[in-house]
């Protein structure tokens, strides 16, 4: 049969059976039905990963998950799906929040195509390759890199990638490692600074809990010992980086990186745009400088929206009230302006090839901002119309366990962020739950708190529709599934051995106990699975041979 044809009788029947499905379930739906706060709320956002993966393709994925979560909603009703579709996507393009993120991005975009067409980049490049000589300091380099920018996850992000991958490059460091560093130091950084964004954001669920007389700010202090995901992430980092230890999709992804120098192994190339004719003139402060400028705007950002100037100059409180997106934003602008100043003054740079880079930056952040948007309408749709929060809340209301529940919320809070995609959603669910509304948090609780946190990284970590996932791989300029794909392994790693620490953290919540035992268990399990992978390496070797 002709491909053609074939393909259109697929399209027929896949156009029968969607209108025979919004006329026949309508009528059969009962009316006292709903699927709100039902295990259903979850299904959206996992359809959309396991197309995802499945399909390699993600714009449609996420697109298929939306649809199906507002199908569910509507239930079947076809203008209701309508209307509620074209709602939720403006609504969530239209929100404030997501819109100062989304022009912080192109902001950045701008920034590294001129930092490109400067010259900084490159010049840069030549100074790091000379200093940095091996694969190792350049893992190491752009892990300290990582730790130093704990202000924002997605400051930390898109800033590390566009600086370190000219250096990843040149020792033909895969871009999904590099993706992996990037994402491994931003979440788990910032969950754990007590001067960020997070720091601001779970004070502020705190204190929001009912009466509580806790101060949020000191319970989240409290609370840093016990983020073994975070800790043993940042662990696993130094190990595997020092004892070269790989496995999984990355193994190959680095293999290939070193032996062909093929970076991206599999997939498209994206955000990759023509520089064109880059400046003769470039130096190494043509990165440095505006990087810096832009940090100290970012953060002088945040303190000024958080209301420095009229809270007694207290930083902690400023960061606590600040709206990071706003804050990024100021920064973002004053940055920019700075840089095209500071290129102009140094004539690097004419104010024609300035204004070029303006919408070559924007294109090159377009991949990033569509899955965005995608994935924030998803969450939107199962955490709002759909009420996950509802069925967690459901499932935990009647939690008898003790000693157990930091290993539960661990789990739960995993499985919801790796769901839905959002960190910060998932322990402003959980961390309701935990937080008495009066009193002093016991010695379990608070490491239950910890875990709720904990797992809302992990599963942001590596869910597919995290918005912190989708700009490491942005700032790595990696095909988002190869970095999904490759980081799963090792996160889960971390999961693992984090899992078991709460399960014994439930019985001894001492922090400095747990802290260095669960060190010892993830240095541990890395060096047994180094072992394995060497010996089933050997054997493979020695197949060959005998071939």
């Amino acid at each position: 049969m002709n491909k053609t044809i074939k393909n259109l009788i697929i399209a027929l029947v896949g156009l029968v059976v969607m209108v025979a499905a919004f006329i026949v379930v309508p009528m059969v739906w009962p009316e006292h039905i709903t699927v709100a706060g039902t295990w259903v709320a979850l299904l959206p956002p996992v359809i959309a990963i396991v197309l995802a993966l499945i399909t390699k393709e993600v714009y449609s994925s996420l697109f298929v998950g939306i649809v199906a979560g507002i199908l569910m909603y509507a239930r079947f009703d076809f203008l209701l799906t309508v209307d509620t579709l074209v709602s939720e996507f403006t609504a969530n393009i239209g929100d404030s929040y997501n819109i100062g993120i989304l022009i912080f991005l192109v902001i950045l975009g701008i920034l590294v195509a001129l930092m490109n067409k400067a010259g900084g980049s490159r010049a840069y490049g030549e100074w790091a390759t000379k200093r940095i000589k091996t694969r190792k300091s350049a893992l190491l380099a752009t892990f300290g890199l990582g730790v130093m920018i704990f202000v924002d996850d997605y400051f930390n992000c898109l800033t590390v990638g566009n600086i370190m991958r000219p250096v990843t490059d040149k020792h033909n460091i895969s871009r999904a490692k590099l993706a992996y560093i990037i994402d491994a130091t931003a979440a788990p950084i910032c969950i754990i600074a007590p001067v960020s964004s997070w720091a601001a954001a779970v004070s502020g669920t705190i204190s929001e809990v009912g009466n509580t007389t806790l101060n949020g700010f000191q319970v989240f202090l409290e609370a840093i010992p016990f983020n073994f995901y975070a800790i043993l992430t940042i662990v696993t980092i130094i190990t595997i980086t020092l004892l070269n230890i790989e496995f999984g999709p990355m193994k190959r992804h680095e293999d290939n990186a070193i032996a062909t120098g093929d970076l991206f192994t599999e997939g498209d190339k994206p955000y990759r745009e023509d520089e064109g004719e880059v400046s003769s003139k470039g130096k190494v402060i043509d990165l440095v400088l505006p990087v810096v400028a832009l940090i100290v705007f970012c953060i002088l950002g945040m303190i000024y929206n958080g209301g420095i100037l009229v809270n007694g100059g207290d930083i902690i409180d400023a960061f606590s009230n600040c709206d990071a997106s706003v804050g990024l934003m100021i920064g973002g602008i004053f940055g920019l302006l700075f840089t095209i100043v500071f290129y102009l003054v140094r004539g690097v740079l004419t104010f024609k090839e300035i204004t070029d880079c303006i919408p070559q930056g924007f294109k090159a952040m377009v991949p990033a901002i569509l899955i965005l948007c995608f994935a924030w309408t998803l969450c939107d749709v199962s955490r709002n119309l759909l009420e996950a929060g509802s069925f967690v809340q459901g499932i935990l209301a009647n939690q008898t366990l003790g000693y157990f529940l930091p290993a539960i919320f661990f789990v739960i809070a995993l499985g919801i962020a790796f769901a839905t995609g959002t960190s910060w959603g998932t322990f402003g669910i959980l961390l309701a739950l935990i937080i008495p509304e009066v009193g002093e948090l016991s010695p379990q609780l608070l490491v239950a708190c910890s875990a709720a946190m904990a797992g809302a990284v992990c599963g942001d970590h590596i869910s597919p529709i995290s918005d912190t996932t989708i700009m490491a791989s942005a700032g790595a300029q990696s095909n988002h599934i190869n970095h999904v794909k490759t980081q799963i392994p090792y996160a889960l790693v971390v999961a693992g051995v984090s899992f078991v620490s709460y399960l014994i953290a439930g019985f001894v919540p001492l922090w400095y106990v747990m802290l260095p035992l669960s060190i010892v268990l993830m240095v541990g399990t890395l060096l047994v699975l180094k072992k394995v992978l060497d010996k089933r390496d050997a054997k493979v070797i020695e197949e060959k041979v005998a071939e």
